[in-house]
């Protein structure tokens, strides 16, 4: 019986690891996606936007 406990926990992790990868394969695409480029999109360029911003001049004293 020492065999099956040894193989219960790889086998369930690579259940769940094969479930995890269906539901990521399953979310890709679909209605939401130009929702969610849009989103990135949008994060992207005010990121962007924020680094090339010239930033407030140090004049010293």
């Amino acid at each position: 019986m020492d065999y099956v406990s040894a193989l219960v926990p790889p086998v369930v992790m690579a259940v769940f690891f094969v479930g995890l990868i269906v539901t990521i394969v399953k979310s890709q695409g679909g209605a939401n996606k130009a929702k969610e480029d849009a989103v990135v999109d949008a994060a992207l360029a005010r990121v962007e936007g924020a680094r090339q911003a010239p930033g407030p001049k140090d004049t010293g004293a």
